[in-house]
This record gives C-alpha cells, structure tokens and sequence, in this order.
C-alpha cells in the first residue's frame, strides 16, 4: 500500500503536552474552589473533556455549566507560560514529510485553539493542511468521525493515510475510521494497543512513505 497523507494525533504524540493539559485543568477548577491535586498526571491521558466532565462533575456546584467549565480549562492552558516540547522525532518527521510532498493534518481531542497554541509553541503551524478539533465534530476519539473527516480535509481515502497516535482511543477511532494506524510510545509511557505498528521515535513514519510522484 503507497500511503499519501498522515494524520496527528497532537497531545502526548507530537507534543509532550499532558503536564500543561494537567496544570490547565487544576488552575481552571480551582475557579470553582475544587482541589484535584490528587489526580494523577495521566488520569485523563486521551480523553477528551467532555468525557472528563462526566466524571468530575460531581465535585463541582450544581450550577456550574459545563462549557463555562470547558471554556476555564482552554483559557487556563493558553495562558500557561511553561513552554511545550516536541516528542521524539516529531519535528523531524514532519519536516520530513513536508519535504516529500505528503499532506498532514492534525486530528486532536482538544478543541481548535489548543491545538493551534501547540503547534505554534513547536513552529510546525505551517507545515499543516488542515485541523480537526473537539470543537469541529459531533463526536470525538474513540468516534471514527474525526479521522474521516481529516482524510476529507486531505482529499485521501482512509486505506492510504497513517495515523499516529499515543492512546487507546485515539487508535480506535483512527482503526474505525479505515486508516493505517502508528502507535506512539513516548517517554515513560507504553504504546497503546491495537496499532499496526509501533515506535518510540517519531522519525520511523518516514519509512512509510516515498516521494510524491516517485
């Protein structure tokens, strides 16, 4: 099979963004006088924040709407000062990729301006064709529907675009969706399960693809 896009899955795949997602989530509830110091760093690794306010909402006050909640979260992530840092091999894979003519796009949990943020703090912004986010979808990861909708932005059918991806959902929406599925291992973490092939260094997904018209 000759694949001709790729689609990134963005926190804790391209970016080592999970401890800022963590500090946005303890700043924003906060707000609220709600303390989940205790959470563990990765208790919500993959899931996107809406699932996460199903499980908190409990602790919350009962007036309290969620995308008020939702909203705190993105505002405390972007004003987070602590700088985000590419994963092994990201920015070479994806320099890379751009040098051989391959499309990519961003599939992400989070919404839009997040992923925007971290794709700018990694100057890789311009090297993207599209982003799908939360907030483009009806549905989020483990929902194939994000990925279909980021092989539209490529204009690729599903059998020839690899998504690379850290998390159990993010590899089930990607194998629902069709596509060719690389599984990310970062620093400390194990690969998710269920992906076609798996890595530890971001720059083995060039291996996968040849020069365009090559």
């Amino acid at each position: 099979m000759r694949f001709g896009g790729i689609a990134w899955d963005v926190d804790g795949t391209l970016a080592d963004s999970e401890p800022r997602h963590h500090r946005a989530l303890l700043a924003a509830s906060r707000r609220w006088g709600v303390d989940l110091a205790a959470l563990p760093e990765a208790a919500f690794r993959g899931l996107h924040n809406a699932d996460v306010w199903q499980t908190l909402q409990p602790r919350f006050p009962a007036t309290l709407a969620r995308d008020t909640w939702l909203d705190a979260i993105d505002d405390a992530y972007v004003d987070d000062a602590g700088p985000i840092h590419p994963m092994p091999g990201a920015l070479d894979a994806m320099r890379g990729l751009s040098g051989r003519g391959i499309g990519q796009v961003c599939v992400s949990n989070s919404n839009r301006r997040i992923v925007v943020a971290n794709l700018a703090a990694l100057g890789v912004h311009d090297l993207v064709a599209g982003i799908v986010g939360l907030d483009d979808v009806a549905a989020g990861k483990p929902d194939p529907t994000p990925y279909r909708a980021g092989c539209a932005l490529l204009g690729l059918p599903p059998a020839s675009v690899v998504a690379v991806e850290d998390s159990a959902t993010g590899v089930a929406a990607a194998r629902a969706a069709g596509l060719f599925v690389v599984g990310f291992a970062g620093p400390g973490t194990p690969a998710p399960a269920g992906a076609d092939l798996v890595t530890d260094d971001l720059r083995d997904v060039l291996g996968l693809f040849v020069l365009n018209g090559g």
